[in-house]
């Protein structure tokens, strides 16, 4: 079969096709032409068929949809989270059903899904009375505390549910194990540090120091306070980098834990000598004082008949002359007033007859101090070694014994258990205590300012005694030149015209000052 067309080489029309291969053949030469084989393949129904590539496919053979895809790559983002956070298997289905319930199945993507999952795994949490503190969600998620915690009230509001209380004491007892800081530590000194954390930690919440407050920073405070009582070095910064939260402000609640203990141990005979700077020194009193005052189920003042005396180590002490108290060479003078009877009244005891001992008595405990004499000399040898050791002559971490951890704060309470319970102090929130001391300092500028007007409005009844009232500005010559003295600042002038414009001062009192002003003085 020739074709119409012309040879490339020669130019003549003997073009052939070869049956084996399907290519046009010259007859003439010989030449082989490319690009000459197309064959267009035209039919219809019965024709040849291509392959059909659907959008959302991984293949000519793959059934998954759009929707497969993204419900596929949910839940593998759900199964992510729940390990971050270190959360049991389980806890996996409780997240998966939520989300599929507040999305009807749909799930979801984008940067917003995460942290509604975040969010679901802490409400889930929250229900079941675990403690997880937001701001390791919010870690984890990648998100802002705020952000996650609105995303946590819409989930509340849309599941119309009702979360328990925060449970700080459990937040604090996962803190302590989950810290790097820690990690070192022997069982037995965590295990003692527990139970003091969770004491000052309840004391705490009776003090109102967690108060509409968020609770990890006073957390961590606890954690380096028991931490220098059982003499375990670590850094407030490196604790507050391991539980999230800022540096600044668990300074802050570590001082006012500080000031609620200085103001516990004011009742102590040596009270009135400890500060802030010292409270670590004498925390040991402090706390051990608290505990009685804890463990004590006598509401009356001045009553001893609920303490207790170990008699065998009383007597015991007064026999052994082995063992000696060091005090630093300055503070024995100071020390030595407290030792005096008449110059402490709290150490008073009436009723000696309550102590009475019998002679047998007596002399079933001087044999056993003489049993336990061997003991008691070695044990006094070994202290001895640990103080040549020390520079300083006075510690207070000689006495390993003076935490017994028996109160029952040093176990889990409820709120209302806690505020029954007495520790030597009912302290105010300090909040409370911040605004009186504002309230009292408005008040102050109000009579001085109500003072000022009055002298400017009647000078013949002002006196000359009083240096405090100024006016705005006094020109005093000295030396040919002017010096002007001012004692009152903008807030002042602020109270003084809202006075002038006859503004109730229970209004100034409350420092709105923008909208008294808005309302009395440029409302004109």
């Amino acid at each position: 079969m020739e074709s119409s067309g012309s040879c490339k080489n020669c130019s003549k029309r003997t073009l052939v096709v070869d049956g084996d291969t399907g290519n046009l053949v010259c007859s003439s030469c010989g030449v082989v032409q490319d690009f000459e084989n197309f064959q267009a393949h035209i039919g219809g129904i019965t024709g040849p068929t291509g392959t059909f590539v659907r959008v959302g496919t991984a293949g000519s053979g793959s059934v998954y949809s759009y929707k497969q895809t993204k419900v596929y790559q949910a839940q593998k983002l759900i199964e992510d989270l729940i390990f971050k956070l270190g959360l049991a298997a389980s806890r996996y289905d409780e997240v998966k059903a939520m989300v599929e319930r507040i999305t009807e199945g749909e799930y979801g993507q984008g940067r917003w899904f995460p942290i509604f999952v975040g969010a679901c795994a802490y409400v889930v949490l929250r229900k079941d009375k675990k403690s997880l503190p937001i701001v390791e969600v919010a870690n984890v998620v990648g998100c802002d505390i705020s952000e996650l915690g609105r995303m946590v009230h819409r989930v509340v509001d849309f599941l119309d549910l009702k979360l328990p209380e925060f449970d700080i004491v459990s937040s604090f007892e996962r803190a302590i194990r989950s810290c790097p800081s820690f990690s070192g530590v022997e069982e037995e000194i965590v295990g003692r540090m527990l139970k003091q954390g969770v004491f000052l930690v309840q004391c705490s919440m009776k003090w109102y120091l967690t108060t509409g407050r968020r609770p990890m920073p006073i957390v961590a405070a606890i954690l380096v306070f028991v931490a220098e009582l059982n003499q375990v070095h670590v850094k407030i910064e490196e604790v507050a980098k391991e539980l999230y939260v800022a540096v600044r402000t668990c300074k802050k609640r570590y001082k006012e834990l500080l000031e609620r203990l200085v103001k516990v141990a004011q009742l102590l005979p040596w009270g009135k000598d400890i500060t802030v700077k010292n409270i670590i020194r004498n925390a040991s009193s402090v706390i051990q004082y608290m505990e009685l005052k804890s463990s004590s189920r006598c509401s009356g003042k001045n009553r001893f008949d609920h303490v207790g005396f170990d008699l065998d180590d009383l007597v015991a002490d007064c026999l052994n002359k082995e063992i000696r108290y060091r005090y630093d060479t300055c503070d024995v003078e100071k020390d030595l007033q407290y030792f005096e009877v008449e110059n402490s009244p709290t150490l008073r005891i009436e009723g000696t007859n309550n102590l009475q001992i019998s002679h047998e008595c007596l002399a079933m405990i001087y044999s056993n101090f003489l049993d336990r004499l061997p003991l008691i000399k070695s044990s006094a040898e070994i202290e001895e070694a640990d103080w040549t050791k020390q520079e300083k002559g006075y510690d207070i971490y000689t006495c390993r014994e003076w935490w017994t951890g028996k109160s029952e704060m040093s176990k889990k309470l409820l709120l209302k258990q806690i505020i029954e319970k007495d520790v030597g102090l009912n302290a105010n929130p300090p909040s409370f205590d911040r605004g009186n001391l504002t309230y009292q300092r408005r008040r102050e500028k109000i009579n001085a300012a109500k003072s000022r007007i009055q002298r400017i409005l009647h000078p013949s009844e002002a006196g000359f005694g009083d240096g405090k009232d100024l006016c705005l500005a006094q020109c005093i010559s000295a030396n040919n030149k002017r010096k002007i003295q001012v004692d009152v600042d903008w807030e002042d002038l602020i109270i003084e015209t809202l006075l002038l414009h006859q503004v109730r001062e229970e209004e100034i009192e409350k420092g709105y000052y923008n909208a008294l002003l808005d309302l009395h003085v440029f409302n004109l």
